[in-house]
């Protein structure tokens, strides 16, 4: 069960000891980012094989561990049998099987002392790799704090923040998630994150007519069409058909029919399922919810294998095709408080298909 919002505003003073007796964080490593290239990084757990050529079946040159990350030099179309995607990334050690790497880049931030778009805090996102965090209100209360190895942030997530404080000469952050979250709080390296800005947010094609949104489910694709012009398309996962032990799982199936858009949040924290089929995900962006029990188009930075279905409903996009949408689709959200709920008929119709 997740806390009342007086159970929250505990929590919350309960960190004031933690806000004035600082630790301090480890960003070793963070200087050994290229900066200026693309990079990958491991996105799921175990561990990830470096072929020496784009193909599975090659021989095996080297192993990577979840986070780590390496240089992105090209994308390439190789050979992985029975499955779908058959993306590789060249590295400077060899080829990667492309969904088990996140596209990220590292590009640390100036640090600013005080709040610019809104008086009580900003919308921010990560734009290095990982960013390492101090949870500020222990103990740990979300599912996924309780099992990570090293508490991060991950780049293109979207927090909070709402306090910002200046320590031995470092900055620092308080991220503090508005939507969804079960109480935690926690201070992490001002430099890896970037305020959002209003404009950021604004609407695209505003004066448009008879938008929508089509997912198809066969294919994998999302189109947004004005009148019956299409103005956007790319690559999705929707509603997985089969969990991790090859079961159907029809739950998991994302609705067909049309389905308004009836809410969006600049960031949720998202979490639902049961033991063995669960999930819990943090600073989840660009959220567009279209059926009443919670499936959205939202960006994801979990996998990197658009094209398979894959979630527990929800529309899996790039961040950058999440937000596109999200700018493009009514409602119209502003900066503060980042969330907007209509009643029906509601926002732009998503129609879910499949052929």
């Amino acid at each position: 069960m997740k806390p009342t919002r007086r159970d929250v505003l505990k929590l919350a003073v309960a960190g004031l000891g933690a806000y004035l007796t600082l630790p301090t964080i480890s960003v070793r490593g963070w200087k050994e980012f290229p900066k200026g290239k693309k990079l990958g990084r491991v996105c799921i757990g175990g561990k990830v094989e470096i072929k020496a050529r784009p193909d599975a079946d090659s021989p095996t040159v080297g192993i990577l561990y979840e986070d780590a990350v390496v240089e992105w030099l090209r994308e390439v179309v190789g050979r992985n049998p029975y499955r779908v995607n058959q993306r590789f990334v060249e590295t400077p050690r060899g080829f990667v099987w492309a969904p088990t790497l996140q596209p990220v880049w590292y590009r640390p931030n100036s640090p600013i002392t005080h709040f610019p778009y809104a008086k009580e805090g900003m919308w921010v996102e990560v734009t290095v790799p990982y960013a390492n965090i101090i949870l500020a209100n222990p103990p740990a209360r979300s599912p996924w704090l309780k099992h990570a190895k090293i508490p991060r942030f991950y780049y293109s997530q979207i927090l909070w923040v709402d306090q910002i404080k200046q320590e031995n000469g470092l900055t620092w952050y308080r991220i503090n998630e508005r939507y969804g979250s079960y109480g935690d709080i926690f201070w992490a390296r001002a430099e890896a994150f970037r305020p959002i800005t209003p404009e950021e947010i604004t609407p695209i094609h505003p004066e448009a007519e008879n938008k929508r949104v089509v997912v198809d489910v066969t294919y994998q694709t999302m189109s947004c069409y004005e009148g019956k012009e299409e103005v956007f398309f790319c690559r999705v996962s929707t509603g997985a058909k089969f969990n991790a032990s090859g079961k159907k799982v029809d739950k998991w199936a994302t609705p067909l029919g049309t389905h308004p858009i009836w809410r969006k949040l600049i960031s949720v924290h998202m979490s639902g399922g049961t033991t063995g089929g669960g999930y819990d995900l943090p600073g989840i962006g660009w959220t567009s919810l279209f059926v009443g029990t919670g499936v959205s188009i939202h960006s994801t930075f979990w996998h990197n294998d658009y094209g398979v279905p894959r979630s527990h409903g929800c529309v899996n996009a790039r961040p950058e095709d999440a937000k596109w949408v999200f700018r493009w689709t009514l409602p119209v959200v502003p900066y503060e408080p980042g969330d907007v709920t209509v009643s029906m008929p509601g926002g732009t119709p998503v129609e879910v298909i499949e052929r």
